[in-house]
């Protein structure tokens, strides 16, 4: 799961800095080395601000559901947001694998 070509929404485009759309696509190829791990076809990030000591951080929680995963990271980012995002495997009508990024509200 989660090989082949790699694709964004126009949404994805014009709300989710580059360096950001890298970062997620690095958690989900990071989770998919571990050893005796399930990835799931559906990868969610949510993204929101984070306040410690007065400054305001991205935080992004990531999750599945099956088998069931969650782990958040707190970075220092120029420009905060709040989405969620879902990031999906897919294989076309010849068999060629695929992975879309995209906006919840996209789905």
């Amino acid at each position: 799961m989660f090989n082949g070509k790699r694709y964004i929404t126009r949404g994805i485009k014009e709300n989710i800095r580059v360096d950001m759309q890298i970062y997620m696509w690095k958690l989900i190829d990071k989770l998919k080395r571990k050893e005796n791990f399930q990835l799931d076809y559906l990868q969610v990030f949510k993204l929101e601000p984070k306040k410690i000591d007065g400054l305001t951080f991205q935080k992004i929680i990531h999750k599945q559901e099956v088998e069931p995963y969650s782990d958040t990271k707190i970075v220092s980012v120029s420009d905060i947001v709040s989405k969620k995002i879902f990031v999906i495997s897919s294989t076309d009508e010849e068999g060629q694998e695929y992975s879309t990024m995209m906006l919840s509200n996209e789905y």
